[in-house]
């Protein structure tokens, strides 16, 4: 079994982009949670982002990684901005909704996207993958509009791992991964703290809880619900039409969206091809990948990981 090190320190690269692997956890005062985040985080983003200035017209995404994140921003990106089809087309996804605490995960990464989102125009809108105690402190107190999207660890646990394989060039086995994944070893982790700390607040009138497998079994409500939560209405057809920008195949092809440039040139700085054939950020978007992935020991490893005994109290449990 991995240690945090051992795993990490597999999955960097030396390159000019590799993923800093001084990991440490970081302990809420408040409660028993913690986080696993680089060192670099702690010693120049941290402070930063618990004293970053909230205003009432934002707008955040909250996600663990590969929960639907990149889908969950255009399309809220896309209602926030009256359907601004022109624009999303021509300004890349990471400058409408930069992420947060991007630059204190990667080494040798000189852009500063704390002072970004801060001085990004108004009304914003806010990507972070970082758990409630690590966030905004003001969130809690100004009270801006926080949608948080959840998926099960199964499909993420899959998609975690093929983005770890691609882009950080982690060399370990898929069982090595997916045993790491469900001890909650590595990035952004525990998983299960992260989606439980924002269930329980999800009956605010400032959050919108949403599950990805709901995205997928009906956009269009999912659509729709996320309208009326940000105080937005559109019409039946402008509805469908929104819903065909967001399908699949329209992002997977979108070069505002699917990062494919971006990794075109990480691969590139390490000395690697790249082919969008062998691997695109987004890959299938599948409910369900996990079964052609895992054998039956490591799915039950994973079912016996969605099964915290903590989910009982809150009445929460993930959708599949």
């Amino acid at each position: 079994m991995y240690t945090v090190e051992q795993l990490n320190s597999e999955i960097a690269k030396k390159t000019e982009t590799e993923v800093n692997v001084d990991f440490m956890k970081i302990k809420d005062n408040d409660t028993d949670n913690y986080c696993i985040m680089p060192k670099k985080f702690v010693d120049t983003c941290l402070d930063r982002i618990k004293n970053f200035e909230v205003f009432e017209d934002d707008t955040w995404i909250v996600t663990y990684p590969k929960c639907g994140t990149t889908w969950t921003q255009e399309m809220v990106w896309m209602i926030l901005n009256n359907l601004n089809y022109e624009q999303a087309m021509k300004e890349d996804l990471y400058k409408r909704s930069p992420f947060l605490e991007w630059a204190g995960i990667i080494n040798n990464f000189d852009m500063d996207f704390v002072d970004i989102c801060q001085k990004l125009s108004r009304p914003r809108l806010i990507k972070s993958h970082l758990p409630l105690f690590l966030l905004p402190d003001q969130l809690w107190t100004v009270k801006p509009k926080i949608i948080y999207v959840a998926r099960n660890p199964k499909d993420v646990a899959v998609s975690f791992y093929h983005h770890h394989c691609h882009l950080h060039a982690y060399k370990g086995t898929k069982e090595d991964f997916f045993e790491a994944f469900a001890k909650d070893l590595t990035l952004y982790y525990p998983f299960n703290s992260h989606v439980l700390e924002f269930w329980k607040i999800r009956n605010n009138s400032n959050i919108l809880f949403l599950f990805y497998e709901d995205m997928k079994k009906d956009l269009e409500n999912e659509v729709k619900k996320t309208m009326e939560f940000l105080g937005k209405k559109y019409s039946q057809d402008e509805i469908e039409k929104l819903c065909k920008h967001l399908s699949f195949d329209s992002m997977k092809q979108n070069k505002m969206i699917n990062k494919n440039d971006e990794i075109r040139m990480l691969k590139e700085a390490a000395g690697e091809k790249y082919s969008e054939e062998e691997f695109s950020f987004i890959r299938k978007g599948q409910v369900g990948a996990y079964k052609s992935e895992m054998s039956a020991e490591q799915n039950q490893m994973l079912d016996d990981y969605c099964n915290d005994p903590k989910f009982k109290e809150f009445d929460f449990a993930y959708k599949f």
